[in-house]
């Protein structure tokens, strides 16, 4: 059984458990998806990233996004090939990505992503923080599913 839901609990647990967050962007009509690690707090989105690059190309002409996560993948077997199944809690979301330019607000979100994956933010030197990009999305719109649970 599937359910959609916006419930702000469901979500905030699939996203504090994943490890990978799928960016959606849109280069003239063409769908670009990439995988990056990210941070969530308060609603928003952090992600960092190469200056340059393809990604963040189409984001400086197209700040429109989409973004998807997911845990607890399995695959559920039958007897029947037509009978199987998969488990999943993921979340899919809406939003507009913005180039993180002021160095404290740099630096927070560089803590938001670190804390999400070792608990503890830590200090930058000024040569890191030059050569690394942050971005922000802020997030219009989430939804769940629980397929299987």
């Amino acid at each position: 059984m599937k359910q959609i839901t916006e419930d702000r609990n469901t979500i905030e647990s699939i996203i504090r458990q994943a490890s990978v967050c799928r960016i959606g962007l849109s280069d003239d009509g063409q769908p670009y998806v990439v995988p990056v690690c990210f941070g969530y707090e308060d609603g928003t989105l952090y992600f960092h990233s190469a200056p340059r690059g393809r990604k963040m190309d189409i984001l400086r002409k197209n700040n429109a996004v989409c973004f998807q996560l997911d845990v607890d993948q399995e695959i559920v077997r039958s007897e029947e090939a037509c009978n199987w199944s998969v488990k999943y809690r993921s979340v899919v979301g809406f939003g507009r990505a913005f180039v993180v330019e002021e160095p404290e607000e740099k630096e927070r979100a560089l803590d938001v992503i670190l804390a999400h994956y070792i608990g503890q933010p830590a200090g930058y030197p000024d040569a890191t923080l030059q050569r690394t990009a942050v971005v922000r999305i802020d997030i219009d719109t989430m939804t769940a599913k629980v397929a299987g649970y």
